[in-house]
């Protein structure tokens, strides 16, 4: 079976069903079938509708982006660390700056600050 077309309301080929479904109708479909030489036309309805809140989702880093962390004045090692990687510190945020794969690899994701 082929769909070979999809129409929105008040699109021509609609007006009877409009008519039929009012508000309910969210598109009509024409489906032909080669094998059974057919052409049927189907309809999409709601039949509820609920309130809904989207959950937040979390963002989403290429390894390459850009964040910044918090490294405490007392972890020289791991502030040694991020050095070698390439982190860069930030005195006026008081933050450091480092790629979000290399976060990722020392252990310290979790201390991304959100912008």
């Amino acid at each position: 079976m082929e769909t070979r077309a999809t129409l929105r309301p008040g699109q021509k080929g609609t007006r009877k069903l409009v008519e039929r479904y009012g508000e309910r109708l969210v598109c009509v479909r024409y489906l032909y079938d080669a094998k059974a030489s057919r052409q049927y036309k189907t309809v999409e309805l709601i039949v509820s509708s609920a309130p809904w809140q989207p959950k937040p989702r979390a963002l989403r880093r290429r390894d390459d982006d850009i964040v910044a962390l918090r490294i405490s004045y007392g972890e020289a090692e791991l502030r040694q660390r991020a050095k070698r990687l390439g982190a860069v510190w930030r005195p006026e945020q008081k933050l450091w700056e480092i790629a979000w794969g290399d976060a990722k690899r020392l252990g310290i994701a979790a201390r991304v600050v959100s912008p």
